[in-house]
This record gives C-alpha cells, sequence and structure tokens, in this order.
C-alpha cells in the first residue's frame, strides 16, 4: 500500500513539473491608471499648496447612487473620481472648491455628490 501510494504521489509531482507559463488579462497600464489617482495631493476648501502652482484646468467627479437598494451616493468618491479626472490631466495636485450632496431624487440619481475643483501641477506635491 506504502509502495503503491509513494509511486501515484510520484507521479502526481511529475505532472506539475514542466515549462508552464502565466497569462493574464491585466494589462499594466491599466493597473497605472488605477493607481494614478493617489499620486494626486488633495488641498481641502481653504488649502492651497505653499508653492508656485500650475492651474492645468477645472474637474469634477461625481458619485450617483443609480437605484433605491443600491450604495448610497458619497462625498469621498465624488473626491476621488476628481481627483482621478485631475490625474488625467497630468495634475499632481487637486484644489477642492466644492463638494455638494444632493439627497433629491432625480429621474437619474437616488442621490448624489458633486466635487468640482482645479488641477494643479506642483514641483513637489506633499500630502496634506
Amino acid at each position: 500500500m506504502k509502495k503503491t501510494t509513494l509511486a501515484l504521489f510520484a507521479l502526481l509531482l511529475g505532472g506539475c513539473a514542466g515549462e508552464y507559463t502565466f497569462n493574464s488579462n491585466l494589462d499594466g497600464q491599466a493597473i497605472n491608471d488605477y493607481f494614478a489617482v493617489t499620486d494626486v495631493v488633495l488641498y481641502q476648501e481653504g488649502s492651497q499648496p505653499s508653492e508656485v502652482y500650475e492651474v492645468k484646468g477645472l474637474v469634477e467627479g461625481e458619485s450617483c447612487q443609480a437605484r433605491a437598494n443600491d450604495v448610497p451616493a458619497s462625498i469621498s468618491e465624488a473626491r476621488t473620481a476628481a481627483r482621478r479626472a485631475a490625474a488625467d490631466k497630468g495634475a499632481n495636485g487637486l484644489l477642492v472648491k466644492r463638494c455638494l450632496m444632493f439627497e433629491e431624487a432625480t429621474q437619474a440619481c437616488v442621490t448624489r455628490a458633486i466635487c468640482v475643483g482645479q488641477a494643479i501641477l506642483t514641483p513637489t506635491a506633499k500630502a496634506n
């Protein structure tokens, strides 16, 4: 019995040996795009960087609760969407001008959050 088990185990291990390659549907650029938002420093309302900066443009982010049983819209998701839009413009900072939460249901959203700000480029962005 032991010899049979040992022979079977050796065959199983032999089946694992070989030149296998790993193929993935993940794209390195897509991963970089996903994490680009972490490179954008957030400057809240009333706060500005202490150094000179270049304004890249206005950006906005939105969070929408499409159906009553979905996750409610949140300011933090809208802010993250605005940071992603800033990263898409090549910015490394976001000056948040205003974030609003709408509790009134519309045809599109049960609740909605919107954040508007300026995408900026600073020589060295520091976390605030």
